[in-house]
């Protein structure tokens, strides 16, 4: 069911039920489409006259979203995606430079950001501005749901450069996903879900939406604390837990010696629980069945596993319902079972890829087929087994990150000469970001290369631990011996110096 169907026909058959819950304050889904409408009629107001200026042309009119996670974040994002617009959502917390140039690569026709308790409404076109509290009584305008065809949301994602680039799904897509991950998961109106991750990125953003389109609640928070978590899943008779590994782990700690039988269902994705974690889990939230699921955003969903499909370190599942699995050589041949290749789906779940410039990596098609060049390969009996990530992405925390972006920030500090970012095994973080630094000169400030870190890049992707080391070992090509210092590292060789 089309998103603002789903929710207009909840709040007409039962407006006083909760819907979305964030720092404190329970809308109901009478509030909810409320506000949605109040924000279509202001959007209207603000742009309606306005020819479409954004990177999508006459195609819809694009909203960038950048409030966060705000109380009045799901009545943004319901209005930013009724009535044929299409919402960029953009993470605030991302260095106000990469904001700028996300916004400048799309154009939107409107921003939305978080002003205090309520919303502020801009037209870069006109400089026309406005605010929104959740008390005002302005006019509303009715939700609408658009045609399956018509551009509906831009997320962004890492780039192997380091540009963030920009995914652009059609309704059709989306509806289809959440059609079939309600089946699958068993989501309906009791579903009460506790998802304590950012709003702006996938994992939790599809987790409300699926929640609402069911006539469940959605719990959220502004920042992630297992303890205070703990509170709320309990207080709240959480059902779901929709998070990445960490935030399990973390939870697991936090509730030792108390475990928690409210909830029956755990969903993970962003990196491979272990082994111990699905233990920890079982005696923390003693009713739960933990699923994991492999995807990407321009992909939806690829695989899923339960506890008998991950015996393997390497292994993610089988084929998601809908998808078709296929390992392809760089001919493009299929290759036999067993045998590493490209990772490949056949899924109506895919995106339209990326709006504007890209860097020539990620996702791209074969016939019906698309890929993000994930390497892997299959086992006779189906399941996948995931064994790298397009351009060396690490896997941190259920952060995705690319080395080279951060790699490239470091060498932009004046005090570095060169740079090698890496990852290593981390029981929980999955893996830790860490770095190698030939400075330049004899001198080296590390304060100075904390503030510029903190400048340019969020702090996720900021190296955990750092060596020094005064003369980079090189290849013959003449490219830093990445293998070598990864050994150097593991044997505490005395050409680094530690200082994280």
């Amino acid at each position: 069911m089309p998103f603002a169907a789903a929710v207009n026909r909840h709040a007409d058959e039962h407006p006083h039920s909760p819907a979305f819950q964030i720092e404190g304050r329970v809308f109901t889904y009478g509030e909810l489409q409320r506000l949605a409408g109040q924000l279509v009629a202001a959007f209207d107001e603000l742009a309606g006259s306005t020819l479409h200026r954004s990177v999508l042309g006459n195609r819809s009119r694009l909203i960038a979203l950048e409030a966060g996670n705000h109380p009045l974040f799901a009545a943004a994002f319901l209005a930013a995606t009724s009535n044929g617009h299409c919402v960029a959502l953009i993470d605030p917390h991302l260095p106000a430079s990469t904001r700028e140039a996300m916004r400048d690569r799309l154009s939107p026709d409107l921003v939305i950001s978080a002003n205090g308790a309520g919303l502020s409404l801009q037209a870069p076109a006109s400089g026309e501005m406005r605010s929104l509290r959740e008390t005002d009584g302005n006019e509303r305008a009715p939700l609408a749901a658009g045609a399956g065809t018509e551009p509906f949301l831009i997320v962004f994602t890492s780039g192997t450069t380091g540009t963030p680039k920009a995914i652009i799904r059609d309704r059709g897509s989306w509806r289809r996903s959440l059609a079939t991950s309600e089946r699958f998961f068993g989501i309906d109106s009791e579903t009460r879900t506790f998802a304590p991750g950012p709003l702006a990125h996938g994992l939790t953003l599809y987790a409300l939406a699926e929640t609402l389109v069911a006539g469940a609640e959605f719990i959220g928070t502004a920042h992630f604390d297992a303890v205070r978590s703990l509170r709320l899943i309990e207080a709240g008779a959480v059902k779901r837990l929709v998070l990445v590994p960490t935030m399990l782990r973390r939870l697991c700690a936090a509730a030792s010696g108390n475990p928690c039988a409210s909830v029956t269902q755990i969903t993970v994705a962003g990196s491979k629980l272990t082994t111990g974690d699905r233990a920890d889990a079982a005696i923390a939230f003693p009713a739960a069945a933990v699923i994991e699921y492999y995807g990407a955003s321009e992909l939806g969903f690829i695989s899923v596993a339960s506890q008998n499909d991950t015996a393997s370190a390497t292994a993610v599942g089988r084929a998601f319902p809908g998808v078709t699995l296929s390992i392809r050589n760089d001919t493009g041949d299929e290759v036999p079972a067993g045998e590493t290749g490209t990772i490949f789906v056949d899924s109506t779940l895919v995106s339209d890829g990326y709006v504007g410039d890209a860097d020539g990596a990620g996702f791209r098609r074969l016939g019906r087929l698309a890929t993000v060049g994930d390497l892997g390969f299959l086992d006779e009996d189906g399941t996948l087994h995931l064994l790298g990530r397009a351009g060396g992405m690490v896997l941190s925390g259920g952060n995705n990150i690319y080395p080279q972006e951060v790699e490239a920030t470091l060498t932009a500090h004046p005090g570095v000469h060169a740079a090698l970012v890496l990852g290593l095994d981390h029981p929980d973080l999955g893996s830790e970001l860490v770095a190698v630094i030939e400075p330049e000169g004899s001198a080296f400030d590390r304060e100075a290369l904390g503030r510029h870190l903190a400048a340019h890049l969020p702090r996720y992707k900021h190296p955990r631990r750092l060596w020094l080391c005064r003369k980079m070992p090189m290849t013959r090509s003449g490219k830093v011996a990445a293998g070598l210092l990864r050994q150097w590292i593991s044997d505490e060789n005395d050409g680094l110096e530690r200082i994280d």
